[in-house]
């Protein structure tokens, strides 16, 4: 969907553009172009395999540590 703004009678160009950018925010195009900018490559299931594995080692050792009192003890409640 092409955006088309067309002078109109005694228009500065100035204003033309001030226009056509009002116009091009409206319609979303920069919002996805902004959001497709910086996308990634999927990852493979390999791994994302290695990757979860990786958390659940983390999580075990940081379990661990906490257990034997090297950790401050986790809150299991809410902020406030």
């Amino acid at each position: 969907m092409p955006l088309e703004v067309k002078r109109q009678n005694r228009e500065t160009s100035q204003g033309l553009v001030r226009r056509f950018g009002q116009r091009l925010q409206r319609s979303g195009v920069l919002r996805k172009v902004r959001k497709n900018r910086f996308k990634g490559r999927p990852k493979s299931t390999q791994a994302k395999k290695k990757e979860a594995l990786r958390r659940e080692e983390l999580k075990a050792e940081y379990l661990k540590l906490e257990k034997l009192g090297k950790l401050p003890t986790r809150s299991r409640g809410r902020r406030r």
